[in-house]
C-alpha cells in the first residue's frame, strides 16, 4: 500500500509523542542497522533527547490517523559554534509503514524544512546494506562522501557506514 503525502499530518514532535517515537526507534534497535544503538532507550531517555532538538535542530513526526508512522530529526553535527550550520538527518519509519512512502515524505519535509531554517549542510550516515535509503539521499541532491570500513559491529559483525552530505548553495 503506498500513501499518498495527502494523508499524512506532519508537524513538529512535542511531548506527547515521545512514547511512540521511543517505540519506533526501539524496534529498530532490536531489529536493524539503521541505529549502531544496542540498548534499549526509555521514555525518560528520549524525552531528554527530544529536549536538545529545539531552534535549529527539531523533531518532525508524522501521522496517518492517531499512528505516528515516521518520526524525523535533525541534530546538531558538533557542539563547536563554526558547525553551528550543520546537521545530521535521520529518519525512521514503524515497521508496518516501510515501503509505504512516508520515509520519503517525511525525508522531503525535512529537507525542505533544513533549508528553511538556514542550515549550509546536511549529513547522512547509512549503514552497508540500506541501498534504498542512499538512493533517497541521492533523488534530494545528498552525493557520496565515503564509506568508513567497519566502524559499527551489530548482530555478530563490522558494518561498513556511507557518509553523504547535502550542501544547500
Amino acid at each position: 500500500m503506498h500513501i499518498h503525502k495527502s494523508a499524512l499530518q506532519i508537524r513538529l514532535a512535542d511531548a506527547s509523542d515521545v512514547p511512540a517515537i521511543t517505540d519506533i526507534y526501539n524496534e529498530a534497535i532490536l531489529n536493524g542497522t539503521a541505529t549502531f544503538d544496542t540498548e534499549l532507550k526509555s521514555i525518560e531517555n528520549r524525552q531528554l533527547w527530544l529536549n536538545q532538538h529545539q531552534g535549529k535542530y527539531p523533531v518532525w513526526v508524522a501521522y496517518l490517523g492517531d499512528a505516528m508512522v515516521a518520526w524525523a530529526s535533525l541534530t546538531q553535527y558538533s557542539d563547536r559554534a563554526a558547525y553551528e550550520g550543520t546537521a545530521e538527518v535521520s529518519v525512521y519509519v514503524h515497521h508496518q509503514h516501510r515501503g509505504t512512502g512516508v520515509g520519503t515524505i517525511i525525508f522531503e519535509h525535512l529537507v525542505q524544512q533544513a533549508k528553511i531554517l538556514e542550515l549550509h549542510c546536511l549529513l547522512a550516515r547509512i549503514t552497508e546494506g540500506n541501498d534504498t535509503s542512499i538512493r533517497l539521499h541521492q533523488k534530494y541532491g545528498f552525493t557520496l562522501v565515503g564509506v568508513m570500513r567497519q566502524v559499527g559491529f551489530k548482530f555478530g559483525r563490522y558494518l561498513d557506514v556511507t557518509l553523504m552530505q547535502k550542501v544547500f548553495e
